[in-house]
């Protein structure tokens, strides 16, 4: 049991870290909201992970697997709302130093960086089949397979607030500098054009 935690533990920090829509949805509540905004939009990221990990206990992900036009609308919804979102970063280059120093703060913080977290992991099927995958593959012989898998799913979720966590910190100590007009449309600009790149390709790919 020890082993499996171990080795599903390395592989599951290594799908956290890899740079993915999450962590770029979280720098974009930073950016928009400070602080507080990075932790409303990482909350928002952690409850849609817990609804695809219950959804995977349930069995609910390997009926989206196996339900080809279930799978196919969720994905394509999925790839729209992140290319809405990263043209929307990419709108906010057209706005003047004073409309993105008023664009900023906890009011936008409140009403839209949670929901943004929570549809980014909720309308991306992929982590429902990774999920479904995943998990039960780490279930050793013997052990009750539902609760095992929703163990290592609150682990996953566990090791997903603590990557958000180090993300807010971090940002924390430069939040001023990433605020600056120059500084925020430089990176409303690389995460408004990788977003919609995820967006597409979540959307074609087959």
């Amino acid at each position: 049991m020890l082993a499996m935690l171990l080795s599903f533990t390395l592989a599951a920090v290594f799908l956290i870290v890899l740079p993915g829509p999450d962590t770029l949805v979280v720098v974009r509540g930073l950016v928009r909201g400070g602080r507080a905004g990075g932790i409303r939009t990482s909350a928002g990221v952690l409850c849609g992970l817990l609804v695809w990990v219950a959804a995977a206990v349930l069995g609910l992900s390997a009926l989206v697997q196996a339900s080809e036009i279930g799978y196919e609308v969720l994905k394509i919804a999925g790839g729209c709302y992140l290319v809405w979102v990263g043209v929307q970063s990419l709108r906010a280059l057209r706005r003047t130093a004073a409309e993105l120093t008023a664009a900023t703060g906890p009011a936008l913080g409140r009403s839209g960086g949670f929901g943004a977290g929570f549809l980014t992991d909720i309308l991306n099927p992929k982590i429902g089949v990774l999920f479904v995958t995943l998990l039960p593959g780490f279930v050793p012989a013997g052990y009750p397979v539902a609760w095992t898998t929703l163990g290592l799913g609150l682990l996953y979720v566990a090791l997903s607030a603590l990557y958000c966590a180090v993300l807010v910190l971090a940002a924390g100590r430069i939040a001023g500098w990433m605020q600056r007009p120059r500084v925020r449309r430089r990176i409303d600009a690389v995460t408004g054009l990788v977003l919609v790149g995820f967006g597409v390709r979540l959307a074609v790919e087959a």
